[in-house]
Order: structure tokens, then C-alpha cells, then sequence
């Protein structure tokens, strides 16, 4: 009996010394890994922060860089919840929807557009000729949003509601199209100047039913609402959005003003080419 106790002793002695020796190890190896992660943020913060970027190239890889941070910083899991977290009863096939259009922060930058006096417009040229001069107008408007990679939520009549994921691409959009419209096509010069309107907006919008909708939304349109033909209106909230290396200029901010329907004052910028 005592000769199986010693034994047993023996045993659970040399179980306990592995088991400390086991844990020792795990230690060292934690410690090992520590001070490679440490490296690695070491290094990924040196890389992300590179010099102000110049050229169309540079700003976009910029960006990439920011958003990586904000990867870095809260996970692919945070930064997704943090961008809907308020909108968190969506079906999953919405969330995508949006996320897709989304900047890194969440945002969509809602541009809205129409021809301003188009229903005099249409009772000059006739239904015919307008019908035409609407086809053109499309095209034109199409081609510009599809080459800064917006989103046609939805038309009516003359009227186009956009999405786009960076607030700098609405922007480029808008002034392509009113430099577009200032040498038109046949089509649009045979009948007389179309003169269109445009107001951009950027914040957290509610998607569905491959539709946009909430407070941003109808900030957006009321922006749209205070331009004249030919004009590009955008929100501070735009002139927050942009970097400082943006290709557009903001200028002619206005006094606080009031939106028809929405709470507090807003300021509204004009968006010209850079100077």
C-alpha cells in the first residue's frame, strides 16, 4: 500500500512539475507573440500615415489607407455595426445593399436633380420634342453618374435621385454634368437651353425596397430645392466629407438658413471646379 502511494505521489508529482512546465512555456510563447503584434502595429501605424496625397491616384489610395485604419482600429465586425447600428431591423439583403453604397463612416451622399421650369419647357417644345430632349438629358446625366460610380436610386419625370459612396464623387458628378449641359448635344441645343438643378447631401440613410429613405434623404432634396439651372448646392455636411485635396471647391457658404421640414438651420455651399 505504501509502495502505490509513493508511486502515486511520484505520478502526480511529475503531472504537476509538466503542468507548470506547460504553463511556462505557454507564458513565453504569449510574450513571443505580444511583442510581434506590437511590431506589426508599429509598422501598420507608420504606414498609415503617409504623406498628403496629390494627384487622382493618391487620393484614392488615401482613402484605402483611412479605411484600413478604421479596419484596424474596430474590426470588420465594429465597423459594420457601427454604420447600422441604428438601422439594425433591415432584412440582411438591405443592410448589403447599403453597406455597399456606404462610406467607411457609415454615410450615403444623396444627390438630387431636376431641369429647372420643365413643365414650361414641355408646353413650348410640345410632348414630342420633349420626349426627345429628355432622352438626351438621361444620357447625358447617366453617363456622368455611371463614371463616378453612383447609384440611380430612382427617376420621375426630369428628376433623378442618386446615390454614391464618396461625397467628392457627387460632387465631380454634378459639376461634370453642368459643364456637360453648358456645350450640349444636338439634341439638347436644337431646343433651347436646359438649365438643371442639383443639391447633394451626405449622412445615415434608411434603405428598402431598393429605395432610400429618412431626415437625410429629405435634407438632400431640400438642398436641391434652393438651386438655380445651372447650379450645384451642397450641405456642410458635404463640405465635412471632403478632404482638403479635394477636386472641387465649396464657395458662397449662405447664413444659417431654415429647410422647409426639418428641425434647426443648416448652411449651403456652392460646388464650383477647383481653381
Amino acid at each position: 500500500m505504501t509502495v502505490v502511494l509513493a508511486v502515486l505521489c511520484a505520478v502526480l508529482a511529475c503531472a504537476v512539475v509538466a503542468l507548470a512546465v506547460g504553463v511556462r512555456r505557454q507564458r513565453d510563447e504569449i510574450a513571443e507573440h505580444r511583442v510581434h503584434v506590437e511590431q506589426l502595429e508599429s509598422d501598420l501605424a507608420t504606414a498609415l500615415r503617409p504623406p498628403p496625397a496629390q494627384g487622382t491616384t493618391e487620393r484614392a489610395l488615401s482613402r484605402m489607407i483611412r479605411t484600413a485604419s478604421k479596419v484596424r482600429e474596430q474590426g470588420i465586425t465594429g465597423l459594420i455595426q457601427s454604420t447600422i447600428e441604428d438601422l439594425s431591423a433591415w432584412a440582411n439583403e438591405e443592410q448589403a445593399e447599403i453597406v455597399h453604397m456606404a462610406a467607411p463612416d457609415g454615410t450615403v451622399t444623396i444627390f438630387f436633380s431636376d431641369i429647372e421650369n420643365s413643365t414650361q419647357l414641355n408646353a413650348r417644345m410640345g410632348d414630342r420634342s420633349w420626349v426627345r430632349v429628355l432622352e438626351a438629358h438621361d444620357q447625358l446625366l447617366r453617363a456622368r453618374i455611371a463614371q463616378y460610380r453612383g447609384q440611380v436610386v430612382k427617376t420621375a419625370g426630369d428628376g433623378f435621385m442618386v446615390a454614391f459612396r464618396d461625397a467628392e464623387a457627387a460632387c465631380r458628378a454634378a459639376v461634370a454634368i453642368q459643364s456637360d449641359l453648358r456645350r450640349p448635344s444636338e439634341q439638347l441645343r436644337r431646343h433651347g437651353k436646359v438649365r438643371v438643378r442639383i443639391g447633394i447631401h451626405t449622412g445615415q440613410v434608411v434603405a428598402k425596397d431598393g429605395d432610400y429613405f429618412g431626415e437625410n434623404v429629405a435634407l438632400a432634396a431640400r438642398v436641391a430645392d434652393l438651386a438655380s439651372g445651372g447650379e450645384v448646392l451642397c450641405s456642410d455636411a458635404v463640405r465635412d466629407a471632403l478632404d482638403d485635396d479635394a477636386s472641387v471647391a465649396l464657395v458662397d457658404p449662405t447664413d444659417p438658413l431654415e429647410l422647409k421640414g426639418l428641425p434647426g438651420e443648416y448652411v449651403v455651399w456652392r460646388v464650383v471646379p477647383p481653381t
